[in-house]
């Protein structure tokens, strides 16, 4: 078996056996305008299932209605149950499986989408959003456990397959993991143990409710990529706190939404187009005026999290699923000749669907993703796609 034979052949995540060792990572679509399951959502994910994934995630699902960014999110509830079967079921006719990415923004909700104050593990003010969250009660945590445990369970009645608990990006359960973000002195602060205690009782509740059988992933940070934040020697005991909890698998990426969004990617900040798609006047004032302060650049490198995420191999038994800086089958058969489990592969696909059918038909691609970020911009004028490959720039 050739290395790339290896990518391409079967393994085993929880119970499921996928048909080959490459997922659609999940990236936020754009595409669920007044929280509905959209026609371009369901074709956006039937084409990546056509174009030969074995796995591909929907992402980013609110698991209760205060914790949205944006009005084109999707907050998972029981009236969507239709149209997310209609989702899956367009998925799992081309022989692929479906997983959904469910979390919550917390302090970086956008307070005139929910229509109240946002809450986070402490009080903390948001220069994205001019805004400064409450610091969340135990009755809020309690509440947020069972939202997450809902939305977990909706989602497997409405036939998806695997679920992706998003605890990194400085989302709600990574503000309470981060000690940037987390200045609680009770038992949900200050310790690593103590600030893992809300994310890893999130994890057993949806076990306990969905039971053995479906595969709950979770994505983590590596690093937070900013001062007093989570690093690589604490993201290690993130790791295995989440093994004991009852993960089927960890996906270790890294960056700050609210704070180093573009760690997460690196390559290009595409501020011009980020302005055009903002409604928000004074977001877009922002952006114009502050645009390259506010938004960091990082450098673009193949495998950016390569040797972080080894480190994370190295101390946990469950499947590691690589993702950062896929873009080449090269990159793919290193990962996978490296002992990673799965990789997910996000631009590279947006950039071509096929990408993986190509490689099961040894074809070349000529041409790939060059992380120019547009796309990213794209999430906010109407749904995600390959600016770049439409307009003509590669």
């Amino acid at each position: 078996m050739n290395p790339s034979q290896k990518a391409l052949s079967k393994a085993k995540l929880g119970h499921l056996i996928l048909k080959n060792r490459i997922i659609k990572a999940g990236c936020f679509e754009g595409m669920s305008q007044d929280g509905r399951v959209t026609e371009a959502l369901v074709k956006h994910h039937s084409d990546m299932a056509k174009g030969g994934v074995a796995m591909t995630t929907v992402a980013y699902c609110s698991v209760s209605a205060d914790g949205l960014a944006y009005g084109h999110e999707m907050h998972i509830k029981k009236s969507l149950i239709p149209e997310l079967k209609a989702l899956t079921r367009s998925v799992h006719d081309e022989d692929c499986y479906a997983s959904i990415q469910l979390g919550h923004c917390g302090y970086f909700a956008s307070k005139k989408v929910i229509k109240k104050r946002p809450m986070g593990a402490s009080v903390k003010f948001n220069l994205f959003r001019f805004s400064i969250c409450r610091k969340m009660s135990k009755k809020d945590i309690n509440d947020k456990i069972r939202d997450f445990v809902q939305a977990a369970e909706i989602a497997v009645k409405s036939g998806f397959d695997a679920l992706e608990i998003h605890a990194g990006h400085g989302y709600l359960l990574s503000q309470f993991i981060s000690p940037y973000t987390n200045k609680r002195r009770d038992e949900y602060g200050g310790s690593i143990e103590n600030r893992m205690r809300f994310p890893c009782e999130v994890l057993r509740q949806i076990r306990n409710k969905i039971g053995p059988d479906v595969p709950i992933l979770v994505k983590m940070n590596l690093t937070d990529g900013v001062k007093s934040g989570l690093n690589l020697e604490e993201a290690i005991e993130v790791a295995k706190a989440f093994e004991r909890a009852g993960a089927s698998a960890l996906v270790p990426s890294s960056g700050f939404t609210s704070k180093t969004p573009f760690m997460m990617l690196r390559g290009h900040v595409p501020v011009k187009e980020m302005v055009a798609n903002q409604v928000n006047l004074l977001i877009k004032l922002g952006l114009t005026l502050f645009g390259k302060i506010m938004v960091k650049e990082y450098k673009y490198m193949p495998l950016f999290h390569f040797s972080q995420t080894k480190e994370v191999k190295r101390v946990v038994d469950i499947p590691l699923i690589y993702i950062g800086g896929v873009t080449t089958t090269q990159e793919i058969t290193k990962v996978i000749e490296s002992g990673f489990d799965f990789v997910q592969v996000g631009r590279a696909l947006i950039h071509d669907n096929e990408f993986v059918k190509k490689m099961y038909n040894n074809e070349l691609v000529d041409e790939v993703c060059d992380a120019c970020n547009r796309c990213v911009a794209a999430m906010d004028g109407g749904g995600v796609y390959c600016v770049s490959k439409r307009m003509g720039y590669m």
